[in-house]
């Protein structure tokens, strides 16, 4: 049987050739971030890496988004960091848990139809946002100035800094060192998108991947070579300034289970849980089913996510990783952009960089510790500039103000606030528009004389008159000129709303004052009235 949401159908083994690679390169992209944002958010390190490898394995394999890829969201890192201040850590897992459970009812309740109601400006301002976001953010790493967590993806600071002055203190305090490697990296970036190299053996060594291991080669040449060069993890003042992956290593099976944590359950009557975990599902669904739209705008094939089901298996996702000690999971355009970026076909893209990031937690973590930053920031930076690219924007200003205003809006709201207050601001636009549309157009103005020399107005009504239509339908009644003849025309419409109907029986109530004569014509709730 063939899946008809896919053009691959039900064998998702038959595109390794295309998801094995990608996996690889969700992985390299995942490893950091996930470490970043528990950073951000307060919590162990090792509960971003649980919560990443939750989000690859449970949710892909529920999911039927092709290639949507999940972990721990920089949007909830601020509202983790503060859950996590008030209830403390093992109370907040609580949290996560009934934070799942309520996003699976809400996927019982069909409530994934919210998200085809977020305009397609706002929803392209997102990627192209969260692109500058990318550009932003990686800069300090590029220029080897580590002190200031990935996660913190806020505007402004914790530490009384933010974006820009990041990026200028990164610039005067760089270290020569990762500069060099950044620079190679993102050299080979951009020779690896050339016609000769996609003609070659572009998708047999993904350049991601090559970056990676030509910055632990560097990196070790500069300890052998130049030790002024090297890059390394250290402390300086009570300040971790760290240049190179950092994850935890165990060194013995008891170490290894030492690092999960259970929710505390004693802590189940607490209404403060209860609240944190309605906070987090609803926000957590939300950003799902804006990422969803937005990767599936991405695909190449443009398939469709079911979004009911992505809500459960969202839910599912989060219960398990609140059980053993994971940050809250959501889709993320990060992680799935640079998927459908280094050529993922189906969703076991997904699943593999999930197992990878297991196997490589347990088996080789002082290997992976020897990756720069400067390497895997090298590779954001190309993932941040295809999500913003030039053309998108002169594309989006082809379409006029009231697709364009919008996205540059809500571009503007996530660079310079956060991901959520950037979306609503965005929507704020976009509705504004909406509204003063609908203000404009919701019928046809037709005026001509008639053989008395007195006005005769037609008015017909669209095809769909709401309530949004109150203020303009009555500012055009009451501009109407005095003797005159007035046609309203409904025959056209399949629905006029009640309060639509109120106004123009309103006005027929005080037309004769004016010595205006109303005809209606196709509004039979009028039509019973007058006869």
């Amino acid at each position: 049987m063939t899946d008809n949401n896919s053009p691959f159908g039900n064998d998702i083994f038959r595109n390794l050739k295309s998801d094995l690679p990608a996996g690889l390169v969700v992985f390299l992209v995942a490893l950091p971030l996930c470490l970043g944002i528990a950073l951000a958010s307060g919590a162990p390190l090792f509960s971003g890496l649980i919560s990443g490898i939750i989000g690859g394995i449970v949710v892909g394999m529920i999911s039927r988004s092709p290639l949507g890829v999940s972990g721990p969201a920089a949007g909830l890192a601020v509202i983790v960091f503060d859950a996590i201040g008030y209830l403390g850590f093992q109370p907040f897992l609580l949290a996560v848990v009934f934070a799942g459970l309520i996003q699976v009812i809400l996927g019982f309740l069909r409530a994934g139809i919210i998200g085809y109601y977020f305009p397609s400006s706002v929803i392209k301002g997102m990627l192209a946002g969260i692109g500058f976001i990318l550009i932003l953010k990686q800069i300090p790493h590029a220029f080897g100035y580590d002190r200031d967590p990935e996660g913190d993806w806020g505007f402004l600071q914790a530490d009384g800094h933010n974006t820009l002055s990041e990026i200028y203190y990164s610039v005067i305090y760089n270290s020569p060192g990762a500069v060099i490697i950044s620079v190679v990296s993102i050299a080979i970036l951009i020779f690896w998108e050339s016609s000769y190299m996609k003609k070659s053996i572009k998708n047999i060594f993904p350049g991601p991947l090559v970056v990676v291991f030509l910055g632990i080669t560097i990196n070790q040449a500069y300890n052998y070579f130049f030790p002024s060069l090297a890059l390394d993890n250290e402390i300086i003042d009570d300040i971790n300034n760290f240049h190179l992956v950092d994850i935890p290593v165990a060194n013995s099976f008891t170490e290894f289970i030492g690092l999960f944590s259970l929710p505390d359950f004693t802590q189940i009557t607490n209404p403060d849980v209860y609240v944190t975990a309605l906070t987090i599902a609803l926000i957590a669904s939300i950003e799902t089913l804006l990422c969803v739209e937005a990767t599936d705008k991405l695909d190449p094939y443009k398939r469709v996510t079911p979004t009911n089901l992505e809500l459960k298996a969202q839910g599912i996702g989060n219960m398990v990783s609140g059980l053993i000690g994971g940050l809250p999971i959501t889709q993320v355009i990060v992680r799935s952009s640079a998927n459908i970026n280094t050529g993922g076909k189906t969703k076991m893209s997904t699943i593999i960089h999930g197992f990878l990031l297991i196997v490589c937690v347990v088996s080789i973590p002082k290997i992976l510790n020897l990756i720069p930053l400067s390497s895997l920031a090298a590779i954001l930076l190309m993932v941040g500039y295809k999500l913003a690219r030039v053309s998108l924007f002169k594309s989006m200003y082809k379409l006029g103000s009231m697709q364009f205003i919008p996205f540059v809006v809500t571009i503007l709201g996530i660079v310079f606030t956060d991901l959520l207050k950037g979306i609503s601001i965005g929507m704020a636009v976009a509705i504004f528009y909406i509204l003063r549309n609908n203000f404009k157009t919701p019928y046809f103005y037709h005026k001509e004389e008639n053989k008395a020399g007195s006005d005769v107005i037609k008015i017909v009504l669209s095809e769909a008159v709401s309530f949004l239509n109150k203020g303009s339908i009555m500012k055009l009644l009451e501009e109407l000129p005095k003797d005159s003849k007035v046609i309203i025309d409904g025959s056209r419409s399949t629905h006029i709303d009640h309060d639509v109907i109120e106004i123009i029986e309103n006005y027929l109530a005080h037309a004769s004052l004016n010595n205006i004569s109303v005809e209606i014509i196709g509004i039979p709730q009028i039509e019973r009235e007058l006869a």
